[in-house]
This record gives structure tokens, sequence and C-alpha cells, in this order.
């Protein structure tokens, strides 16, 4: 069975370099794992800090289940992700050095059961930073068009 996406950040392939990646389970109730099979995930601002030998994703935001009652729970709560003790050591260690932080990439249900994240140590781009990522991008781009052209 494949992996079935929920959500996605786009925005971090953007605005960071990305250079190691990990997948780790996530601690949620039973509402929000019925939220996240309608697709109502949003984590563009999300971001993993450690704390007391613990990782935590903080701006993660769940929406409400709409047939849930008072089982129902705040959608921007901090949420514990689940790593391993070694893991969650070097990712501690990774964040201390100057500009590297700790993002979510994409949340996705794997074998269609456990909700995984994948996180990612990355590095924050300067705005010339970009600027050179999207030229590398359109001229990859120009460049799969002519090879394109010239097979045809």
């Amino acid at each position: 069975m494949s992996d079935t996406m929920i959500a996605k950040n786009r925005k971090a392939y953007h605005d960071f370099e990305i250079i190691e990646k990990f997948e780790a389970g996530i601690e949620l109730t039973g509402t929000e794992v019925k939220s996240l099979r309608e697709n109502n995930c949003q984590m563009t601002d999300g971001f993993v800090f450690i704390r007391r030998g613990e990782a935590w994703l903080n701006n993660l935001h769940i929406s409400p289940f709409k047939n849930g009652n008072i089982n129902n729970v705040d959608p921007d709560r901090k949420r514990r992700l689940l790593l391993h003790k070694k893991q969650i050591r070097y990712l501690s260690q990774q964040t201390r050095e100057k500009g590297r932080t700790v993002i979510p990439l994409k949340m996705y249900f794997k074998e269609g059961k456990l909700v995984k994240l994948e996180i990612a140590i990355a590095k924050g781009r300067k705005l010339h930073d970009k600027r050179e990522a999207i030229a590398k991008k359109t001229q990859m781009r120009e460049a799969q068009e002519y090879l394109k052209r010239k097979n045809q």
C-alpha cells in the first residue's frame, strides 16, 4: 500500500536549503486524525524545537473535525514528535549550529494507518541564494524543453 499525502510545505524548499531528512511519528488525538483524513492541515510556518529531551512541533494547524464535539482540541497546539533519543540528541546538536533549524516538509499516512511527518534539518537562504536557486531551476526547465523539442 502506498503513502497518502496529507500536506506538503512547499515554502520550505524555497526558503531553506535542506541538509538532512528524518521521518517522525506525531502524537495526535482521534478527532485530529479524522480531520487529517479530510486533508484539513496547514504547515507553512511550522517548526520543530527540542525541550527536555523531547521534540515538539509548533505552528501546525489542524482544523477541528466538523463532526467532533468536546473532543476537538486546540487546532494550533504544540504536538509531540515520536523520535528515537539518539535522533533527538542529533537534532538538538544540529540546531545549536548557527543558522540551522528543523522544519516539517510533508505529512502523510503510512500504509493508510499511521500519520508520519517528514522533518528536515535546514539552513535559511538569503535573498541572493533564492535568486540563484530560481535561476538554476529556470535554466534546467529551459534545457529540458530544448531537449524535448530536439527529440521530436
